[in-house]
Formats: structure tokens, sequence, C-alpha cells
């Protein structure tokens, strides 16, 4: 019965690995990226036009050889692919295979009754419960009923109400106020 178990532990996490490689890849193709972020661009065939690891400046935006400054800010991973193919077409390359692929999410950042407040590096699929265990955990004054979220793209900056199974997402700040006894 053991060796039963063992192999339905092993099926199980196989199962849970393949969902998220799945939820990651589907976050990916969605994702819009912005300043902090770190991407690697290949351009098959041409070692001096593929870059290893470039993060987006305070603009959105990085330097590419012979395009000069790119700005990748609101862009998913494919736009700038297809940016990119554009800009090589013609005068540099004759068909460019380009890939862009991210390689590091902006941070979130997490404030308030937690062990450890500060930012932390995003991944795909997060909830506020996985924000916290990066912060170390909720001190014993947390509220788990007075949490909120500011979202990144929020331009009037307006703190929505959270639980531990809410989504976060890059650049977004989590309060976790005090509870009351």
């Amino acid at each position: 019965m053991p060796f039963f178990k063992k192999v339905i532990s092993i099926i199980g996490l196989l199962v849970i690995t393949l969902f998220s490689g799945i939820a990651s890849a589907m976050t990916d193709s969605q994702y819009r990226l912005s300043s902090g972020d770190v991407i690697k661009i290949s351009v098959f065939g041409e070692p001096d036009l593929s870059l290893e690891s470039v993060r987006l400046n305070d603009a959105g935006a990085f330097s590419y050889p012979f395009l000069g400054e790119i700005r990748a800010l609101n862009m998913t991973a494919s736009e700038l692919e297809n940016e990119l193919k554009r800009g090589l077409e013609g005068d540099f390359l004759v068909n460019p295979n380009v890939s862009v692929s991210i390689l590091e999410y902006r941070e979130f950042f997490i404030t308030g009754e937690v062990r450890n407040a500060g930012g932390y590096p995003f991944q795909p699929g997060m909830t506020l419960r996985q924000a916290a265990a990066m912060a170390g955990g909720l001190t014993e004054r947390a509220s788990q009923r007075r949490m909120t979220i500011i979202r990144d793209g929020d331009t009037s900056r307006t703190p929505e109400r959270a639980t531990m199974d809410t989504s976060v997402n890059p650049g977004d700040i989590i309060q976790i106020d005090q509870g009351f006894f």
C-alpha cells in the first residue's frame, strides 16, 4: 500500500507541475512589459543581435543594436518580437527569426503587518497568500480581513479589498492592516 501512495503522490506532483507551466505560458502571452522587467532576445543565426539579459529602464525601454532605443512599455513579448522583426527586416536581415522571453518579472510590494515588508519578485499565478509567505508571513497582529491591493495599472491608485486568495500582479502594492482584538 505505501508504494501505491507514493505513485499517486508522484502523479499528483506531475499534474500540478504541468498545469502551472500551462498557466505560466498563458500569463506570458498576455503579460504587458514595463519598467524593471528583464527579457531575453534571440535572433536565430545572429549572435550579435541576441541579448541574454536586458532590464527595461524607467520608461520601459532598452537600447538595441542598429535600431537604437526600443520602447517596450505595455507590449506583450510577441508584440515586441514583431516590432524587432519589422525593424531588422530589409536593411539588416532578409527574414529575421526573433524570439523574446521574459526572464524576470518586475517586483510587487507588500507593506504593513508582515515580517519583512518590501519588494519581491513576481511569479505567475501568485496569490496574496504566497506573497505574504515570501515576506516572512503575517505578524501576530495582522488582520486577515483588512487587506488591500493597489494595482500597478490603476492611475487613480484606489485600494481594492483583498483576501488571501486574491491574485497578485507585478508592480502591485499590497497593504496588510493591523487587526483589532
